[in-house]
């Protein structure tokens, strides 16, 4: 099978290619790239591995005239940069023994022993630099038909790294069939794991909880998660059921993983997901905004318009009400409202009673809806 696509043609990916090539070595496209130009998806970073060792690629990159950075070299990782843009070659290895996200690695020549230490069959794709795929372990069946299966023992392959668990549900929702449902023997092995995911640092758990529900549809994937313990255990408290209301109600509004965050419910989430104080702050508001009937234009003014959309979208799917009329409208009406009375409309009065009436007359103007002008407040 050849595949084609602009990313191929790539020239800055192309040249690392090519200074590998020239010293004999193998350099094959591998992991995310591969997929996603088979699934027709959006292709991100372009990663590549190789027969040859870290030194042999830093010599081969300098005698190319490419900008080669060890940024992972102990690990087999070689960042080389070319026109301008980074790209990482990666040896061949086996693990010979691994202690959670560490692991203490053998250089190898074979692609096999590459593709067996992968976490999922359809991140272990490569292709060369024409475009022929390489499918070492057979995950081509599984990529066609959306079904995401751990690399050999999905249980050895958890203990080898237990945020390959998180790792699991975020590829599923992204990569999926929902018809078809979760890999069972991939989710027994999850909840088995269940006492693993204390090890893992808050901050790629943030990180894993940031793309899976940023994905068209996480609600089947967070539900699985739930039924088998792991979300509990990661999010005390939190709910998943007004998840799946949630991304209907937000039919072609692009997905927003806070908004989401917010149906669910539970609690501590800065510390368990480490936000930083921006998110912390609007996921609050999001949160008081679900128990109020704050009408949509003065949630606009309050909070702006995005984060008002995401407030009035959560409640509604919490509440399992419907949404307002015109509630977008409305919303962009009040986040581009200015409360129309001033202290220079108050002459008469000044601290304290200034303030007080100034406070008086926008409570007013909010329980208006915003639609009491000047001279309806002054009068």
């Amino acid at each position: 099978m050849i595949l084609s696509g602009d990313w191929l043609q790539d020239s800055a990916a192309q040249a690392v290619c090519a200074a590998l090539a020239a010293g004999g070595h193998q350099a094959l496209f591998v992991g995310g790239c591969v997929r996603n130009a088979l699934l027709a998806m959006p292709i991100g970073d372009i990663d590549i591995a190789t027969d040859a060792t870290p030194d042999r690629v830093i010599a081969l990159a300098r005698a190319a005239g490419l900008k080669p950075v060890p940024t992972g070299i102990d690990h087999g990782t070689v960042t080389i940069v070319a026109e301008g843009r980074p790209h990482e070659v990666t040896t061949f290895r086996r693990d010979v023994e691994t202690f959670g996200r560490h692991a203490t690695v053998a250089f190898s020549t074979r692609i096999e022993d590459d593709a067996a230490r992968r976490d999922f069959t359809m991140n272990a794709l490569y292709a060369r630099p024409d475009g022929t795929l390489v499918d070492p372990l057979g995950g081509l069946p599984d990529l066609r038909a959306r079904r995401l299966r751990f690399v050999g023992d999905p249980a050895q392959r958890i203990r080898e790294d237990y945020l390959r668990i998180l790792r699991f549900f975020r590829f599923t929702a992204w990569y999926g069939d929902p018809a078809l449902g979760m890999d069972a023997e991939g989710l027994a092995a999850c909840a088995a794991g269940i006492d693993g995911l204390a090890g893992l640092s808050r901050e790629r758990v943030g990180a894993e909880f940031r793309k899976l529900l940023g994905a068209p549809d996480p609600a089947p994937a967070v539900a699985s998660m739930a039924q088998a313990g792991l979300l509990a255990a990661l999010l005390p408290g939190s709910d998943p059921r007004a998840l799946a209301p949630l991304v209907h109600l937000e039919g072609p509004l692009p997905p927003r993983w806070l908004r989401r965050l917010a149906v669910l419910g539970g609690q501590d989430m800065t510390d368990a997901l480490r936000l930083s104080r921006a998110e912390t702050r609007d996921l609050a508001r999001l949160r008081d905004a679900i128990g109020q009937t704050t009408a949509p234009a003065v949630l606009g003014w309050k909070l702006g318009a995005e984060l008002a959309a995401d407030a009035l979208l959560a409640r509604a799917a919490v509440m399992e009400t419907p949404l307002p009329p015109d509630w977008a409208a409305e919303v962009a009406r009040g986040a581009t409202a200015c409360f129309p009375v001033t202290a220079a409309d108050l002459p008469t009065l000044m601290g304290p009673a200034l303030g007080q009436e100034l406070k008086r007359l926008e409570k007013l103007w909010l329980a208006s809806g915003l639609r009491l002008t000047r001279a309806d407040l002054l009068r």
